[in-house]
């Protein structure tokens, strides 16, 4: 498949692990395929979902319908394993030349990574990481409680996942860490947290269900 206007024979691999994302993830998806579609970047999306109870991984099998197990990809696993291997068991089946790791609890918006993939283009950076500005001062790129979206090139990505120890949500920060002590650069690019697309509300959680639910159906029956 072309990778259309502005592609320039890039494809992106989004790193998705789920864990009873049942009401995030069509959303999320979404939010994904339309960015991905008006930028013109080829994309694929894998779900690692470590054994949901939810139904997560139901909803994951109707996305991969709609959009083609060439775009959806469900990679499950048996049980709640850490974010850390996740990454690590999607890795394997990633064939993108970036990397993008974010999160399906919507904390961020898939809009930045177009911009994400301009600011690597721009300085050729190994990894360009979504830093959070605070109002008129950042507070650089983390915070214990926040899951970051970065970008990778893929074999630095790799090299990385070899190095890290951790399990969990330090593995993000470990692999700055160790990405810095390697020599590679990083690319910073200003992103607002959505606090919540959704958050505690949930959007009245049910009524997003049933929207999305409707919208399956809808895709499911067209």
């Amino acid at each position: 498949m072309a990778a259309g206007a502005g592609g320039g024979g890039d494809k992106v691999s989004v790193l998705l692990p789920t864990y009873n994302e049942r009401e995030n993830l069509p959303l999320v998806v979404w939010l994904l395929a339309r960015t991905f579609h008006e930028s013109g970047h080829n994309f694929e999306i894998i779900i690692i979902d470590d054994g949901s109870p939810d139904g997560t991984q139901e909803i994951a099998k109707q996305l991969e319908k709609i959009y083609g197990s060439d775009k959806i990809l469900l990679r499950p696993r048996a049980r709640k394993l850490g974010l850390g291997t996740a990454y690590i068991h999607g890795m394997k089946h990633a064939t993108g030349n970036f990397i993008v790791i974010m999160d399906a609890d919507l904390s961020h918006h898939p809009k930045f990574i177009p911009e994400f993939i301009r600011k690597q283009k721009e300085g050729n950076f190994d990894i360009v990481s979504g830093t959070r500005y605070k109002g008129n001062g950042g507070v650089y790129g983390w915070d214990l409680k926040r899951k970051l979206i970065r970008l990778y090139r893929k074999e630095v990505l790799q090299k990385l996942m070899e190095k890290c120890v951790s399990k969990g949500y330090v593995f993000q920060m470990e692999m700055i860490v160790r990405a810095r002590q390697l020599g590679y650069t990083v690319g910073e690019v200003p992103i607002s947290f959505v606090d919540r697309v959704y958050g505690e509300s949930k959007l009245g959680g049910n009524e997003i269900v049933s929207f999305l639910k409707g919208l399956l159906t809808l895709f499911a029956t067209t």
